[in-house]
């Protein structure tokens, strides 16, 4: 597997704004699966870049066949109907309780390793998911858990 960075995918981690650490979490999860990365990285790409699912909730709300499209212009062959359904979840769950966490973080009733739990929660982000995400988030959200 390649190593990406958020920055090769023109992600700023720490723009909330525009929804950094979502990006870099899509794009984690979707190189954590057993697929080639240069299928993950034109899924992406597809997805952010092209059809605009630049926030949880727009991820959330793309129709079940408009996501198993998408993936097959990437390049799924396989495990596009299961990775469709996971990431509409992905987007739905994010949307409903990224901004929670976030502010738990900041607030100092959440730490770091609750971040953590919480994500591997999610159906599709494994230990490998997990690692790659923290890889570049971790600065990221160690600032706000410090911003209390």
């Amino acid at each position: 597997m390649i190593s990406v960075s958020a920055t090769d995918l023109g992600i700023d981690i720490a723009d909330q704004h525009h929804h950094g650490l979502y990006k870099w979490l899509l794009a984690s999860f979707l190189l954590g699966k057993r697929i080639r990365s240069s299928v993950a990285l034109q899924a992406y790409r597809i997805l952010v870049d092209q059809h605009g699912l630049d926030a949880p909730a727009k991820l959330g709300q793309c129709a079940h066949r408009e996501l198993v499209r998408l993936l097959g212009q990437a390049g799924y062959a396989r495990y596009d109907e299961s990775t469709a359904r996971r990431l509409r979840t992905l987007g739905v769950r994010l949307a409903a309780e990224l901004p929670a966490h976030l502010q738990a973080m900041h607030n100092g009733t959440e730490g770091l390793p609750d971040v953590e739990r919480w994500l591997l929660t999610f159906d599709g982000i494994g230990p490998k998911t997990l690692e790659i995400f923290m890889r570049e988030a971790r600065a990221v959200l160690e600032a706000i858990d410090q911003t209390r």
